[in-house]
This record gives C-alpha cells, structure tokens and sequence, in this order.
C-alpha cells in the first residue's frame, strides 16, 4: 500500500501539523512515510500546503505531484487540488468554508464539515483533526488504533492537556464518513 497525499489550506488551520500528525502516526503503525511542508511568509493567512506519502515499501521519490488523495480545507485550494488529484482519486471537501464543488467527474468527493464538527467540540482550531481521522479512514492510510498512544509520545508534556480534544475531533472525522 502507498497513499500520496496532498493537503491545502491557509496558515492558522494547521495544515502543517496535520501533516507532521498523519507521518508520525504512520511511522508507529510501522510505515515508510516523506513529509514536505509548504508555507508562505505570513504568519496567518498564506497558503499551507503539506505533501504526504505513507507506504508499506520503500519510497522511491518523497514528491507528490500526482496525489491519490487531496484534502481542501479553504476554498483558494480547489482548483490546486482539483489540477493536481489523479484520475480516481480521494477529494475531502471542508465543506463548512468550501462551497463550491469540483468539475471533474472523475474523482470521488467526500465533504465533511470539518470547521462545524471542530466548533462542536469546542475549538474551530480542531478542525484538521476532524480532517485528518476522515481522511484516515477514506484512504486506509492510518489505522490510528491508539491514536491516543501515539499523541502523547507526539505531543511534548506542556502540550498533551489538548489530547483528550485532539483525540475527539479525531473520532468524529473517522465517523463522520
């Protein structure tokens, strides 16, 4: 199994932990895993990019150009994604703030109202977290079976109060689809 993964969003939605999340879980799963940020200068606001590969074998080049999987997290990354996704491939909609839908009818859609479920739990900021166990579950790329387990070795002593939170907004994405 190799998934390549592309997420897209704007700085402050935590595009980038997301990524830095998805490859550390997967190498405690045991998996060869690349991870390539892409950020602008601004502090909030800019774009945020991560590129992802998970795979059972040997990764041959940490670029993802052609990703199997995509997720959209604001409405400025549709069309990067929608260029980029191959032919069958995973599009995850944040469908609290993209409203628009792709125009290829070759790959599959999902939307998932990250931005709404995060609210629910009690932070909007929790909103990759609802992205991240839906696209998990989708892809088949994560089994986050302790996922709590993994978050604390992750998160640095000052940090794992959010846990519990995380680990929520987790499970509601991998049940929200």
């Amino acid at each position: 199994m190799t998934e390549k993964s592309f997420f897209a969003g704007f700085g402050g939605q935590g595009i980038i932990s997301l990524g830095q999340i998805w490859v550390y879980c997967a190498m405690e799963e045991g998996k060869n895993v690349t991870f390539f940020p892409f950020y602008g200068a601004e502090k909030r606001g800019g774009i945020a990019r991560a590129s992802v590969v998970v795979s059972d074998e040997e990764i041959d080049s940490p670029l993802v150009t052609v990703p199997d999987s995509a997720l959209v997290m604001n409405p400025d990354s549709l069309p990067l994604c929608e260029r980029m996704l191959k032919t069958g491939g995973l599009m995850l909609i944040n469908s609290s703030l993209v409203k628009e839908r792709p125009q290829r009818k070759d790959i599959q859609v999902v939307a998932v109202e990250a931005q709404a479920a995060a609210e629910r739990i009690g932070n909007a900021r929790f909103a990759n977290m609802v992205a991240l166990g839906a696209m998990a579950k989708l892809t088949g790329a994560l089994k986050l079976d302790d996922i709590d387990g993994i978050l604390n070795k992750f998160f640095p002593p000052d940090k794992r109060g959010f846990i519990p939170k995380n680990v929520e907004a987790i499970t509601a994405g991998y049940e929200s689809v």
